[in-house]
């Protein structure tokens, strides 16, 4: 894995649990999880890409609404799960 690579993952993961609070306004444990949610969920995402052999081919702005989606996803599971439990 290229270490630039991983470094993009990292603000993208922090940047969508930064947004998870205002956009989803119900459940969460709070801005530090939500933080850690979106860099885990973004690291997810990240690796989806690796696993398919795609990172380097599609580009920087594709892999971070990649990486992006897989911290929202992440972040929305939390919610539904606290939601439901």
């Amino acid at each position: 894995m290229k270490f630039p690579i991983f470094m993009m993952w990292v603000p993208v993961g922090l940047i969508a649990g930064g947004l998870a609070r205002p956009v989803m306004r119900t459940g969460g444990y709070g801005l530090i999880a939500d933080l850690a949610l979106g860099l885990a969920g973004s690291l997810i995402g990240g690796l989806l890409f690796l696993v398919f052999d795609t990172s380097l081919e599609v580009g920087w702005p594709t892999m971070c609404v990649g990486t992006f989606v897989g911290a929202a996803s992440v972040i929305a599971g939390q919610r539904w799960w606290c939601a439901h439990a």
